[in-house]
């Protein structure tokens, strides 16, 4: 029975280890969070405010002017932009983006990749080792961007589908993305990156009419690709959030899971216990009625 007992206080020490690392970091991934929730947070009014700008400007704009970024063509060519986190352990968050994907391609553009003509850009670790691994075409250029999160690096990615949607060698480009609603929910999103969309004019919203000052071809083609920028900085900066809200709850939930198992571990070693002393109760009670017999 010494045996047994031993095994359970193993068990009840390593538990209590593991649970002092998801203590750990879930302290940890709180920290991280307020900060990234505060930049998404202070970010996301300005991008959605310039957003909308855009979609008015090309809708108001339409025929008059040219922009290569809101070019509507046949499309054959696709670039996915898929941002993941660099690490694991944040319970569901990589491997629902990365479902998210495989179901954007599946769907929408099952033609274009039976022709090789999806490729995925992946930002985060996570994506870009799955991408690889799985025989997608990747782009791997900038799957480190959270190593060094800063706007710069994000707009290097930008410009690079930009190029590559102006140049008419892609004809759609995707964002697949967490949107940070608080630290345990979170919406994954596959939204339309390029060409840029427009305002569809209704009764209840119609569209802006603006003034321009320059010129508005020179206006557009300045405003088009720093808004866009912004759009995927404000992408990336709601999945670093997102990241963080999955890490600390699943290191919440990992942290009550070990309570429960100590709990029944404790039982089970109590429970071994009184057995080894009811067993050595037994022999010494047998043991002093065989000496006086």
């Amino acid at each position: 029975m010494s045996g047994a007992l031993k095994e359970v206080r193993l068990r009840i020490k390593s538990v209590q280890s593991t649970q002092q690392i998801t203590k750990a970091m879930k302290m940890v991934s709180a920290a991280k969070l307020r900060r990234a929730q505060d930049a998404i947070t202070q970010m996301r009014p300005y991008a959605i405010k310039l957003q909308e700008m855009l979609s008015n400007i090309v809708s108001s704009s339409e025929g008059e002017v040219s922009m290569n970024l809101a070019a509507e063509r046949p499309v054959e060519k696709v670039l996915i932009i898929v941002v993941t986190s660099d690490r694991g352990l944040c319970g569901g968050y990589n491997s629902n983006l990365i479902k998210l994907t495989k179901q954007t391609i599946r769907e929408k553009y099952a033609d274009q990749n039976s022709k090789g003509n999806v490729q995925v850009l992946p930002i985060g670790k996570k994506g870009y080792e799955h991408f690889t691994k799985n025989g997608f075409k990747v782009v791997s250029d900038y799957w480190d961007i959270f190593s060094d999160l800063k706007f710069e690096r994000v707009q290097a990615a930008a410009k690079y589908a930009m190029d590559l949607f102006s140049a008419k060698e892609l004809d759609a480009v995707e964002v697949i993305y967490s949107e940070f609603k608080n630290a345990a929910s979170q919406v994954y999103i596959a939204e339309q990156f390029l060409p840029v969309q427009k305002v569809q004019a209704t009764e209840n919203k119609k569209k802006s009419d603006f003034i321009f000052e320059p010129d508005r071809s020179v206006l557009i083609a300045e405003l088009m690709p720093k808004i866009l920028n912004t759009q995927l900085y404000k992408a990336v900066l709601d999945a670093n959030a997102s990241e963080h809200g999955a890490r600390m709850t699943a290191m919440d939930k990992a942290s009550d899971n070990a309570n429960e198992l100590l709990k029944s571990l404790k039982i089970s070693y109590n429970r071994a216990r009184q057995a080894a002393i009811t067993t050595e109760l037994t022999e010494i009670v047998s043991g002093a009625a065989a000496l006086k017999g």
